[in-house]
């Protein structure tokens, strides 16, 4: 169980030049790998602009996909440096470049056989790879950018634009490609968008707390010893009854639910207590907020 305080000092330390750098490497090197290691043996096509440097591969070769990726990227980066924060575009310059490498410098092909096998092992990897650099204040260029432009400029969410940006990949694929192997790509972007959403929930959620007891201020003292969190009193009346009640409002790491249980009825066994999911909790003592 980390204590607050090494919370709190490992969040300063996300923001730091040196752990973004590293997860952006460890993420270019598992998307890199995915791609060259399990989806081009198979024919597959990813989503994002490496999945439309495979479609141009598959369709017109010349140069290899890293290659191609990086040639792809050209144009969205010189639309970056105008529209984008000199910091994002640089830590994606970063990993647009190192994902690019990676892809060339990959020879290995794991010994998979059956397509399927290979459809959830490259959508599994390739979605830890993007959920890793969706943690860092950076990407790997390409559709990101272009996402992070649309959510800036129009307004559009970067999910709803990397949708239509794989479905118009897809539409292009139907045409040039076997449409089993793009029945297959397209099986593996879900499998792919729940690895993404694992990566991105084990490391941010939160979970609300709302407590009802006789006994409020004995329960945010023992929240702010044992846990060493904030608490915040509501007033609220009995729908029933119609008598004033003080409830108790706090949030807390998934970890810490077993301690807030416990702090709870220690001080009253007879408490109400309702816990739910807080995803993207911004505020002093859980996440800052993300500027590109």
């Amino acid at each position: 169980m980390f204590s607050p305080a090494f919370e709190e000092r490992f969040r300063k330390i996300t923001f730091g030049i040196p752990w973004n750098i590293f997860l952006l490497t460890v993420g270019s090197w598992l998307i890199a790998f995915s791609v060259k290691a399990i989806a081009v043996p198979h024919g597959l096509l990813t989503g994002g602009m490496s999945g439309l440097a495979l479609l141009v591969y598959y369709i017109a070769g010349g140069l290899t996909p890293g290659q191609w990726y990086f040639a792809l990227n050209v144009p969205v980066f010189i639309m970056g440096w105008v529209f984008i924060s000199r910091r994002f575009f640089f830590y994606s310059l970063y990993g647009m470049v190192v994902s690019a490498l990676f892809l060339d410098m990959i020879t290995y092909t794991m010994p998979i056989k059956d397509v399927w096998l290979a459809v959830l092992a490259c959508g599994s990897i390739l979605g830890v790879g993007a959920g890793l650099t969706l943690r860092t204040l950076g990407s790997t260029g390409g559709s990101d950018i272009l996402a992070v432009m649309c959510k800036e400029k129009l307004n559009m969410s970067m999910g709803t634009f990397e949708f239509w940006f794989n479905v118009t990949i897809f539409l292009a694929g139907f045409a040039w490609l076997d449409p089993s192997i793009m029945l297959y790509s397209i099986a593996m972007t879900f499998v792919t968008a729940v690895a993404i959403d694992h990566i991105m929930n084990m490391f941010g959620e939160r979970e609300m707390a709302i407590i009802i007891s006789e006994h409020p201020q004995r329960i945010i003292q023992a929240i702010f010893d044992r846990l060493d969190r904030g608490a915040t009193i509501l007033d609220g009346k009995g729908g029933y009854t119609g008598k004033d009640k003080q409830v108790v409002m706090t949030m807390v790491t998934s970890m810490q639910l077993k301690q807030l249980e416990e702090a709870v009825y220690e001080v009253d066994p007879d408490a109400f207590t309702i816990m739910g999911s807080g995803f993207r909790v911004l505020g002093r003592g859980f996440s800052s907020r993300k500027v590109y």
